[in-house]
């Protein structure tokens, strides 16, 4: 390991995936706490501020990654190849190989603190709820196996000496997010009905964006190793958090329910044939309950999330309003652009023609 010198006055921390939807708020959140910041990433964005240092490259070239990392205190690495890709290769290459090449650079150049950026894909459909920090991962999915892999990695360099803590987020909200959610907001603005999975009373919790930047903030402030699960503490049903939006809304859109089973084959099915932007952990997960308990955040780090599961949404909903007519625009991540629609355009207009 390569002693480092302090003698800078700003701690320097790196955001990897600094241009994707969570990326581009941790790094104004790491911003405002005064930290001298740079990004590692493909591609960047208009908004950058100029004083955030821009690394174009790819995590899984290991001499981007080794000029990135060089001289940084904090590592927060959000990287990820999603589910929407769909594309197996990169899973694994992005999620696992460049999350390796990320801590052995930060290993070698002596990095304080680590915050890995998990998923709580790793857990599929838990066993039972609420899940815990120590709750052993079960992945279904390959995206969920892949990220697993990266936490264990994780863990490999942990017994090496480097301080990694692992942050597992529930479903991403917030101003920005889009992805599968611009197609559910595009339906709610247009009065269209949207849908669940049987009656829509399995329990699903999400976490605001906000929220998910001050916990990984807090996390690279508390030396020593931690695995920290992310989600808001007031949260409820899916078919509840959906009425709240529609009733915020305004529009007429309701919800209605689809047979489950049936609804998951006919999404799988859509996405084999390339039909409509669905990846397995959509249809595995959409009509089941996931959890976390968030007391050890807490209590360790001093944690309480802002928002609130139907906030959460309605923030999202509300930008998504404002922002409409350049949500498909533009070289951005998965997340920070609406999914196209394929086929399910026509359901969205046969919604409006059944009478309620």
């Amino acid at each position: 390991m390569v002693p480092r010198t302090r003698d800078r006055a700003l701690t320097v921390s790196l955001v990897t995936g600094g241009s994707g939807y969570f990326g581009v708020l941790m790094v104004e959140r790491l911003r405002k706490a005064g930290h001298s910041v740079r990004v590692l990433d493909l591609i960047d964005v208009d908004e950058r501020d100029p004083s955030v240092e821009f690394f174009q490259g790819d995590i899984r070239d290991p001499e981007a990654v080794h000029a990135a990392v060089s001289g940084v205190d904090l590592i927060f690495h959000n990287v990820a190849q999603v589910p929407l890709a769909k594309d197996p290769e990169l899973l694994s290459t992005v999620n696992i190989d460049g999350t390796r090449n990320l801590l052995a650079a930060a290993l070698e150049h002596g990095v304080r603190k680590v915050v890995h950026t998990s998923s709580s894909a790793v857990f599929g459909i838990p066993a039972s709820n609420p899940v815990m920090p120590n709750t052993s991962p079960t992945p279904v999915e390959a995206y969920g196996r892949a990220k697993t892999e990266a936490e264990g990695l994780c863990q490999a360099f942990i017994a090496q000496g480097l301080d990694v803590t692992i942050v597992r987020p529930r479903t991403i909200l917030g101003h920005g997010r889009l992805g599968i959610f611009g197609i559910l907001f595009d339906w709610i603005a247009d009065g269209a009905d949207v849908f669940v999975l049987g009656s829509g009373d399995n329990t699903y919790q999400f976490v605001h964006a906000d929220d998910l930047a001050e916990v990984c903030l807090l996390a690279s402030q508390s030396p020593g190793p931690m695995i920290v699960n992310a989600g808001t503490d007031r949260f409820d049903t899916m078919r509840n958090t959906l009425e709240a939006v529609c009733a915020h809304a305004g529009t007429g859109s309701r919800v209605k329910s689809l047979p489950a089973r049936p609804a998951s084959l006919a999404m799988h099915a859509a996405s084999a044939l390339h039909l409509a932007p669905f990846a397995p952990y959509h249809w595995i997960m959409y009509s089941k309950s996931l959890w976390f308990d968030i007391e050890h955040a807490k209590k360790d780090l001093g944690w309480s999330p802002k928002y609130s599961n139907a906030e959460a949404m309605i923030d999202s909903y509300d930008w998504f309003l404002a922002h409409r007519a350049d949500a498909s625009t533009g070289p951005k991540s998965h997340h920070r652009s609406s999914a196209r629609q394929g086929a399910l355009r026509i359901l969205k207009a046969g919604t409006r023609l059944i009478p309620g």
